[in-house]
């Protein structure tokens, strides 16, 4: 499915699938699914479907329903949240990273050029550090 929503285009072609979640079978009136989705970009977005009695459903006239689908951009944090309410502990740090319970730390998405992002890769190398730690470092000094 592609769409445009808000002047962004999201397509479940050319993001890449990171989880879903579904509810019984497609023979199923109430049956959905979900499916999260992150664009290159770093976005994400919820592609959800699901029968005539389900949250998707279209009408198609008076008291008269049937299956349908809509993409729903997600920031990340509500991303996470619905990844901590649909996936497991090791699916949801196979796509968001090890949960640091100190609160110290927080995982978050942006998009960067890619020669800036070879060019940090290279520069923490050298620093022997992680990325994280020489981005962190880079806006403290700023």
């Amino acid at each position: 499915m592609k769409k445009v929503i808000n002047g962004r285009r999201y397509d479940t072609d050319s993001a890449k699938k990171v989880a879903f979640n579904q509810y019984s079978y497609p023979s199923d009136f109430h049956w959905w699914r979900e499916t999260l989705y992150r664009k290159n970009t770093g976005e994400y977005f919820l592609h959800g479907e699901g029968g005539p009695l389900s949250r998707y459903a279209e009408t198609t006239g008076q008291n008269q329903w049937e299956s349908g689908e809509k993409i729903s951009p997600l920031s990340v944090e509500t991303a996470q949240k619905w990844a901590e309410e649909c996936l497991d502990a090791d699916e949801y740090e196979k796509i968001f990273g090890e949960v640091e319970e100190d609160d110290t730390k927080k995982v978050v998405t942006f998009s960067l050029p890619v020669s800036v992002i070879e060019k940090i890769k290279q520069e923490a190398g050298k620093a022997g550090i992680s990325l994280s730690e020489y981005v962190a470092e880079c806006i403290r000094r700023a």
